[in-house]
């Protein structure tokens, strides 16, 4: 167990990003997830796979919505270039239907649980037979990508409009490779603003680490959710809507990333 880290509740840089929303209601909506393969990994912790064991392997980290249709689209997209992704479930078949339930879900996640879950997820693609494990997450799973450059064990991670607390992980010590991509219109300030994501990169790079940062014009927080799903959470969040070649540009930069860090002898 990772110190102090079972008194985290949610991390300072997300309730500075998102105004928090309050609800003691239970929330009951469960993931109907198609495309990928449902399994138990670690002590029963519940995930979702596609892409062939014999491949390299990437973790696909949730936004604080839960196991969606976005970030499935987005495991089923990478697996497609050669690689096996898994997502762990981190809020267990739960999902945030609005702001207030993904709000509550969000703040009632244990996030030394969830960097533990991580540890487990890589551990079991690396048993499973993949030679080498990326991560890639977003919004509150770029925050947790990070993380999991410290803690989890992975080869690199590519995090987008994310970064953690420093109670989460300390980027002097970082030390795998780093892709970063954000929006320059995204203002969640703390947490996926330009200055936070240039300062978290920089200190990075200041310890000797190798973080490279992207930023993209004309793109708030959520531009890499691809579909109708994706303009939908962008319109109901108030999130401008990116150009298509923001989108483009950024999944060519993290397939090319992986592409080095997962798959080159």
């Amino acid at each position: 167990m990772l110190p102090g880290l079972r008194r985290v509740i949610h991390t300072p840089g997300l309730a500075r990003g998102f105004r928090t929303f309050r609800t003691s209601a239970p929330v009951r909506a469960m993931a109907t997830i198609t495309g990928m393969e449902k399994i138990t990994f670690g002590k029963g912790i519940p995930g979702y796979v596609c892409g062939s064991v014999k491949d390299p392997a990437v973790v696909v980290l949730q936004e604080w919505w839960g196991v969606v249709p976005t970030v499935v689209d987005h495991a089923i997209n990478i697996s497609q270039h050669g690689y096996r992704c898994l997502i762990p479930d981190l809020y267990k078949g739960k999902v945030g239907v609005d702001k207030e339930e993904a709000s509550h879900l969000m703040n009632s996640l244990d996030w030394a649980t969830a960097v533990e879950e991580m540890k487990a997820a890589v551990q079991y693609l690396r048993d499973d037979g993949a030679s080498k494990v990326g991560c890639i997450g977003f919004c509150m799973g770029g925050a947790l990508a990070l993380a999991a450059a410290q803690h989890a064990g992975v080869d690199c991670t590519a995090p987008c409009y994310g970064t953690p607390s420093p109670e989460l992980c300390q980027p002097e010590n970082v030390k795998v490779p780093v892709q970063m991509h954000f929006g320059e219109l995204d203002d969640f300030k703390g947490f996926s603003d330009q200055e936070t994501a240039k300062a978290f990169a920089d200190k990075v790079n200041a310890a000797g680490g190798a973080a490279a940062l992207f930023m993209y014009a004309q793109a708030g927080h959520g531009f890499l959710n691809r579909g109708d799903e994706g303009v939908a959470k962008r319109a109901y969040m108030g999130f401008p809507e990116p150009p298509s070649e923001a989108q483009a540009l950024a999944w060519e930069r993290v397939l090319a990333f992986f592409e080095e860090n997962l798959k080159a002898k």
